[in-house]
This record gives structure tokens, C-alpha cells and sequence, in this order.
């Protein structure tokens, strides 16, 4: 999928052949033998009874996607159905991304260029609510298992049913129904607190709350949100607190998002999407933009010899048009940590993006002299970007950082070849660096 889902690290559980996979038939009548045996008075006492219901619903949602699975060729599928045919195969793109889609009578395999199986979509379930039914199924094992004899079935079998509705809330998101995701990502972490097995899915819970937020259902997001702070999960960065204040903004309650951004900066104030929502609210609710420096000075209280907080300083400067200010504090990162590249970063892409709003001025401007002005303003700041961006090329040990750090020098070099070999032998130089040679 083309989109990126914040914190959507998910190993979906692998579909693998299996050879004890039922019919379609077979499971529906598995399922009603199990039924009449859970409503037996002697047998309902027992706790194989309700373990024997709550596989048979796992077999008979498993039944339609028979022992197909993601990654299979089309070649070892065919071997596996026996030569079944499709009834239509369609060419579709699902997240941005082509596929051949194959329909079947109670299913959609949907495959990659490949011919591999990206994805398995059941259109005509066994039985309905399968998990759920067997999610109910495990609770009456658990509670008449007097002797704890089968905590292991029960605890297996709630993992699994989490990591199907994982799988469920990855389609439904690759499918772009970010509604239905977020609704089956949070069922996989209900799934998951069920005793016995009592687990805390935080990636289940903030995936939820993510795609929740993404459809807009601001109540639902916030809901799942806070149960993250609940148990102390902000996710990378502290995502969790800059999506919350953005939630509340959204509903009503800013100066409430002011102070869940503000609790997530004294957490994390490398944050930049907790910065940038601190900087909006300051702005746009009018109220005094020095808190933010005030955040900022305690955090450096606490960490002195943190160059990173120097750089979010200049990062909030730069946000507030204060350039000379920005660039000051993008360079004092240098100051306290030498090895430190990402101030030089700063200030040359501050220099950069200026010189880009610089030219885009002059390309609108029709005043000769206005324009001149305009384009002379653009060559300062783009020839003042050559330093610090120089002086992170050569302290950065990171490969990949050092090529995008060369296609801004590239850039500015072209810009000034003309103007001497040396901006010609800095060209090649980057050039060269860019291309891979």
C-alpha cells in the first residue's frame, strides 16, 4: 500500500497450508454438532465442550480461504484446489497498487505482479461473527475449567483469533475502509485482554486509535488514545500525545490539546509533531509563543549536554520566521555535541527552503528592480546554505544521510557554476556522490 500507516508494524501471522483445513460443508455441520453439544445440560459442564465449539468456529472461518495462503504462486493454489476456476478475474488496483483479482464462489484472491497471493477476502463466511463466537466460546471454557487443565488451548486460542483480526485490519485498511480498520484492530486488542491470556496489545490499541483519527471518528480515536496513556504507551516520539491534541483541538477543546502537547513536549521535546502542533496553537489562539522557549529551557535543565534540544530550538524559531534566531541556535548544536550534524542540517535547509521562497517571489515579480533584488536575495541565501551543508556532508557517518545531504549541494552548485571552476568541481563532486559513483 502507497499510503504510510504511523506505527503499523504489524507481522501479519503467515497463512500456511494446512492439510486439516475442512470444506465449507464440512465445518457448517462441525459447527452445529458443537452447538447442540454446548446446549446439552451434562455436557455444558465440560470444559472440552466449549474448547471443541471454539475450534469449531476457527475451522469454519477458516474454511473458505480452504489452504490457501499470502505468498502462494497461482501454480501451487491451482495444485491445492484441484483445478477450480474462478467465476471472473478482473484487473484492479488496490492502495495504489495493480492486482489481478480472482473470484470464487465464497472468496477473493486478490495477486501481485508476481502471480503471487497478496490477499484472501471472504465474501461468503460459514458462519458469521465466526471469531467473535469463538472469542465467547473460549470465556465459557475458561470459566467452567475448574481444574485450569486447558489454559494452554484457551490462551493458543485467543492468540490466534487476535492475530486473525489483525490480518482482517490490514486488508480493511489496504481496501482503504479505515472505519472497519479501526474497528478490527481494536476487536484484536479485546481479543487479546481476554483472560487467560490478559495481554495488552499496544500495537492492536494504537493502530486502532490511528485509523480511527485517520477516518475523522475524533470520539472513537480519543477513546483508544487515552487507553494508550493508560498504560503507558506513547508510541515512538510520543506520537499518542501529539495525535491527542490534535483531537481535542479538533473537538472543541484546544486549550485541553494545548496541555496533552505540552505534557508530551516535557516527555519527548524531539518531538516534531508535538512542536509543530505546540507552534499552531501558540499562533493561531494568539496566547504568548514564549511558553514554547519556556518548554524548551526545561528540557535543556534536564539534559544540558543535549545538542538535539539547541536543534528543536531552532526548529521553533524557523517556524516562527525568525531566521537569524534559528540559524543561531541550529549552530550552538555544534557547540555542545561536535559530533552533532543535524544543527549544520538545520541551517542549511532553513537557508535552502528560503532560497526557494525567495525564488518563487521573483518569478512572480514583474518590477525589474523588485526582481532583481529578489533574485540577488535568493542567491545569498542559497550560497549561505553551502556551509553548513558542507560541514554536515563531511561530519555525518551515515551513508544514506550523506547522499541526501549531496543532493542539496549538487543543487546549489549547479546554481553557481558559472561562476568559477570550484562550483563546477563541487557539481561533479555531489553529482557523482547522488548517482552512486
Amino acid at each position: 500500500m502507497k499510503r504510510i500507516l504511523i506505527a503499523l508494524a504489524v507481522l501479519l501471522s503467515v497463512q500456511v497450508a494446512d492439510a486439516q483445513t475442512k470444506s465449507p460443508e464440512a465445518a457448517k455441520k462441525a459447527v452445529v454438532a458443537a452447538e447442540e453439544a454446548a446446549q446439552n445440560p451434562k455436557k455444558s459442564t465440560k470444559v472440552a465442550t466449549w474448547v471443541k465449539l471454539a475450534t469449531s468456529y476457527m475451522d469454519a472461518y477458516n474454511a473458505p480461504a480452504g489452504s490457501a495462503w499470502v505468498g502462494a504462486s497461482k501454480q501451487e493454489l491451482q495444485l491445492l484446489m484441484g483445478g477450480q476456476q474462478p467465476l471472473s478475474v478482473v484487473n484492479v488496483e488496490v492502495g495504489g497498487e495493480a492486482l489481478v483479482k480472482e473470484s470464487y464462489a465464497d472468496k477473493d484472491f486478490y495477486f501481485n505482479s508476481n502471480g503471487q497471493l497478496a490477499l484472501i477476502d471472504i465474501t461468503k463466511p460459514v458462519v458469521e461473527n465466526a471469531l467473535a463466537k469463538a472469542i465467547d466460546a473460549y470465556k465459557k471454557a475458561y470459566e467452567v475449567d475448574v481444574k485450569k487443565s486447558k489454559i494452554k488451548d484457551i490462551t493458543g486460542g485467543l492468540e490466534i483469533i487476535s492475530k486473525k483480526y489483525m490480518d482482517e485490519a490490514m486488508n480493511a485498511y489496504t481496501f482503504g475502509d479505515l472505519v472497519k480498520a479501526s474497528e478490527l484492530f481494536e476487536a484484536a486488542a479485546n481479543a487479546s485482554a481476554v483472560e487467560p491470556l490478559a495481554k495488552i496489545d499496544t500495537t492492536a490499541l494504537y493502530n486502532a486509535g490511528y485509523t480511527a483519527w485517520a477516518a475523522n471518528n475524533n470520539d472513537k480515536a480519543k477513546e483508544i488514545f487515552e487507553k494508550c496513556l493508560e498504560v503507558g504507551y506513547y508510541y515512538e516520539g510520543g506520537e499518542v500525545f501529539a495525535k491527542l491534541g490534535d483531537i481535542y483541538t479538533k473537538l472543541g477543546d484546544a486549550k485541553k490539546g494545548a496541555a496533552m502537547l505540552e505534557e508530551g513536549f516535557v516527555k519527548f521535546p524531539q518531538s516534531q509533531s508535538i512542536l509543530i502542533g505546540l507552534i499552531n496553537y501558540y499562533i493561531s489562539s494568539g496566547e504568548d509563543t514564549d511558553r514554547l522557549f519556556v518548554l524548551i529551557d526545561e528540557a535543556k535543565k534536564n539534559e544540558p549536554n543535549n545538542a538535539s534540544l539547541y536543534y528543536v530550538e531552532g526548529n521553533i524559531y524557523k517556524e516562527l520566521k525568525q531566521t537569524d534566531k534559528a540559524v543561531e541556535a541550529y549552530l550552538k548544536c555544534a557547540d555542545i555535541n561536535p559530533e552533532y550534524e543535524y544543527g549544520f542540517i538545520g541551517a542549511g535547509v532553513l537557508y535552502y527552503d528560503l532560497a526557494v521562497e525567495l525564488s518563487e517571489k521573483a518569478s512572480n515579480e514583474f518590477d525589474d528592480a523588485k526582481y532583481n533584488a529578489l533574485v540577488e536575495q535568493f542567491e545569498t541565501s542559497l550560497h549561505n546554505a553551502l556551509e553548513p551543508f558542507e560541514k554536515a556532508f563531511n561530519l555525518t557517518k551515515d551513508e544514506g544521510l550523506k547522499v541526501s545531504i549531496a543532493e542539496y549541494l549538487k543543487n546549489i552548485y549547479y546554481r553557481f557554476i558559472s561562476k568559477g571552476t570550484s562550483y563546477e568541481e563541487g557539481y561533479n563532486k555531489y553529482a557523482a556522490i547522488v548517482a552512486g559513483k
